[in-house]
């Protein structure tokens, strides 16, 4: 899928233009793309173990899970202990990282952070760890080469909006493209958290703006208004994902943001267990209005 195709959408009297990164690949599309754009190109006999660790409904698990089937790589993947619930389901990011053969390792909350920490120690030149998230200096190379295909559209705007979870995306994409505006929102955590992931890989450079939602979002909490704009953005003409983009769709409209490249960040495939919750939880709403 070429990675030059755009789309147009219009929005309380805001025309928007959109990078559709998520038709890349239906597994390694968005920002994991381009986060793993160095790991996809790597010779398959480079290594034959993958480790990261996360979330279960992590979206770069995914992408890792399919990227290492695909390589004949081991992936080994831990997280804190996981729910009854969690372990049965057969839809989401989890259960589709099982069926690629990802190892799923459950650390105690105890012990998690410590061990997670001495994960880089001892690697051997055949195993390659990728931090969670996909937060990995191995993503400039990705991001470089996204900085190039946004200059050759040769649009008239310049800035591109893209949200943030670890920050990789938007720290990278601002580096490799100076003259643009980069505008992003903190996803988990408030924006000092963002500040100190970024900090983390490299200096935040001038032309990076994380903007400041109206409210306080927790990350992968249910929101109506989050629904909303996933819908409203669906009768537009694009799917977008229910954890990150409607922060930012919400944050850029009440700011009334405009001459915007949003850049598609993908992560479609966690859809399907979110909508599952949302379903879940009008059912149980309907359910109080009767009592």
């Amino acid at each position: 899928m070429s990675t030059q195709e755009l789309s147009k959408i219009e929005l309380e009297g805001i025309e928007f233009l959109i990078k559709r990164d998520d038709l890349i690949d239906p597994y390694l599309s968005g920002n994991k793309y381009r986060k793993l754009y160095t790991l996809i190109q790597t010779p398959k006999e480079k290594y034959n173990k993958i480790i990261s660790y996360g979330g279960t409904q992590s979206n770069a698990m995914l992408s890792l899970a399919k990227l290492a089937h695909d390589k004949g790589w081991e992936f080994l993947y831990y997280t804190k202990p996981i729910s009854k619930v969690m372990r049965e389901q057969r839809v989401g990011n989890f259960y589709h990282s099982l069926s690629f053969g990802m190892q799923h390792r459950e650390l105690s909350e105890e012990i998690y952070k410590e061990f997670i920490a001495s994960l880089s120690l001892n690697l051997d030149a055949k195993t390659y760890i990728v931090h969670q998230g996909g937060a990995d200096r191995g993503a400039k190379e990705g991001l470089k080469v996204l900085a190039e295909e946004i200059r050759n559209l040769n649009l008239d705007i310049k800035a591109v909006a893209t949200p943030s979870g670890t920050g990789t995306t938007a720290l990278f994409l601002a580096h490799a493209l100076p003259e643009y505006r980069v505008y992003t929102i903190a996803c988990v955590g408030g924006s000092d958290y963002l500040k100190e992931q970024m900090r983390a890989l490299a200096p935040i450079p001038e032309n990076l703006t994380i903007l400041e939602p109206k409210k306080r979002y927790h990350f992968a909490k249910l929101y109506g208004e989050f629904l909303d704009i996933y819908k409203r953005l669906l009768d537009a003409g694009v799917v977008f994902d229910l954890l990150y983009a409607p922060a930012l769709w919400l944050t850029l409209l009440e700011k009334r943001i405009e001459g915007v490249l949003y850049i598609h960040s993908g992560g479609l495939s966690g859809n399907e267990s979110m909508l599952e919750r949302y379903r879940e939880k009008a059912k149980r709403t309907r359910k109080c209005k009767k009592l």
